[in-house]
């Protein structure tokens, strides 16, 4: 049961007083709600989910926002400005917004408190603050601003059943397979052929193009300094071709501390969505990437596949930031998500299309059972191609860990009857691994977009998805659950 005290003007001024020598703004009468656990914040959030299906915290009450703040280390994201204001614009209107934002902290707060106290992340290009709240009359005054976009506790961290069954190991997974010789073909290299690259006729794709000249930029968790492939090995018989490794993400859950780790992978989930790509054809008996050719530059922006933490949303907005002003990435691929939308990382995705980016985003991937929600955060955003993992059958079926729905664009077939996924290129030097869900599927797609624009480098974002969807199974008309269904590689680099 929530609990109501009545605190007396005269009795919160001589408290103040107190504190500091700070200057003192004047609060009346009033009733001042106890911040809700962290199992009472969960358990809302549940509700919603399991009711509708969905959670914005747009919806939720001032007291849940505030206590989830609270828990979060009183962090508190604001996207400022018009609907359509996603990104930076020098205006003196946009400035004075943030100004009046900040004013309505300081004073709503309680006690006086200057800016440097209050914003402790100001983002140079999107237009978003993170801040430091104390009550929640704060919650309240800010609501009624209306050039605020979305408050949301982005230090919280949702620890529901839902999250759980989401989450499982979180994708991470560094250990080798020993792959059966069914599941892939040589090339003459020596090089080894996924056994869905036949299904999809990459391999017969590759005659018109292997991706030369396409930069894919990946957001996932880092690259493996231990991958030679993926590195030193990168451009073998390829001269000219490049990867590049960035770091994005600080490794603490302390919303202060701004130092990332550098760009290695330590889950191993990135390493696999970037060997997909662009795994090298050499003479090392390792598994290729769809776009063999391609440059590749990658971000560690999370330190797995799930988005639930300060320094992981605001990692990976970062990256999707930082790829969107490079004049050589035309694509990026995010194989990570959450179940619901973090604004921060929609501004980012708002911002890289605005320059262009063609992005993939996967459709969600349950690693307890299948379907317990649609499809999930960034994919459900119309700036994004949304991508899933189907079985190896002559009907659609999703994988067994996958998500469908209305907003999939693309299917991509990655499981086998036996329960076989992709095989890539492991971790490690001399290694492979399976690589199975909504994720291998994302990136396998991304590739394939790579191939075709290499083939046709002065078309734009539009005629490369009008001709991926137009080279895909269900096109013209669209699936409820699989989208344009799966692409026909081969189709859509010659276009017949």
């Amino acid at each position: 049961m929530k609990k109501i005290y009545f605190i007396s003007t005269i009795l919160l001024l001589a408290f103040l007083s107190s504190c500091n020598n700070e200057e003192i703004v004047p609060i009346q009468e009033t009733a001042v709600q106890e911040v809700l656990t962290v199992a009472e914040i969960n358990q809302q959030i549940t509700k919603s989910l399991d009711e509708k299906g969905s959670f914005d915290w747009s919806d939720a009450s001032d007291h849940l926002l505030w206590s989830a703040s609270v828990h979060g280390g009183n962090i508190l994201t604001i996207g400022y400005g018009s609907e359509n204001e996603n990104f930076r614009s020098e205006s003196q209107k946009l400035i004075s917004v943030k100004e009046d934002i900040i004013n309505t902290i300081s004073t709503s707060n309680g006690l006086k408190k200057s800016k440097k106290e209050i914003v402790v992340y100001d983002d140079e290009v999107l237009n978003y603050i993170d801040v430091k709240i104390v009550t929640l009359n704060t919650i309240t005054e800010l609501r009624k601003n209306p050039k605020i976009r979305y408050l949301e506790p982005d230090g919280f961290v949702y620890s529901g059943t839902i999250a759980q069954k989401s989450a499982s190991s979180s994708g991470c997974d560094k250990s080798s397979e020993k792959i059966s010789n069914l599941d892939y073909g040589t090339l003459p290299t020596g090089a080894r052929v996924p056994w869905n690259f036949y299904t999809h006729k990459i391999n017969q794709a590759w005659a018109y193009s292997k991706g030369r000249g396409v930069g894919v930029g990946v957001v996932d968790t880092g690259l493996s300094p231990n991958q030679a492939n993926l590195g030193a090995k990168f451009d073998d018989f390829y001269s000219g071709r490049y990867v590049r490794k960035y770091g994005a993400y600080v490794d603490s859950w302390k919303w202060w501390k701004t130092k990332t780790d550098g760009p290695n992978d330590k889950c191993g989930h990135g390493t696999s969505s970037c060997a997909t790509i662009a795994a090298p054809n050499n003479n090392t008996s390792q598994f290729v990437g769809v776009a063999y050719e391609c440059n590749l530059i990658s971000y560690r922006g999370t330190s797995d596949v799930v988005l639930n933490g300060y320094q992981e949303k605001k990692g990976v907005a970062n990256a999707i930031k930082a790829l969107a002003r490079r004049n050589d990435v035309k694509i990026i691929s995010l194989s990570i998500g959450y179940i619901w939308s973090i604004g921060k990382v929609k501004d980012a995705i708002r911002y890289a299309y605005a320059r262009n980016k063609m992005i993939f985003a996967a459709g969600g991937t349950s690693t307890s059972f299948t379907n317990w929600y649609g499809v999930i955060f960034p994919a459900n955003m119309n700036e994004t191609v949304a991508v899933t993992g189907i079985e190896e059958r002559s009907s659609y079926n999703e994988c067994d860990v996958c998500h469908t729905g209305s907003k999939i664009d693309f299917t991509f077939v990655m499981e086998r009857g036996n329960n076989h996924h992709q095989p890539v290129l492991g971790y490690y030097n001399g290694q492979s691994t399976y690589f199975g869900g909504s994720s291998v599927a994302t990136a396998s797609t991304a590739g394939i977009a790579a191939l075709v624009w290499a083939k046709y480098p002065s078309w734009s974002r539009a005629q490369i998805l009008t001709r991926l969807k137009q080279s895909a199974r269900f096109y013209p008309n669209k699936n409820g659950d699989f989208g344009y269904g799966s692409i026909d590689a081969l189709k859509a680099v010659r276009g017949y």
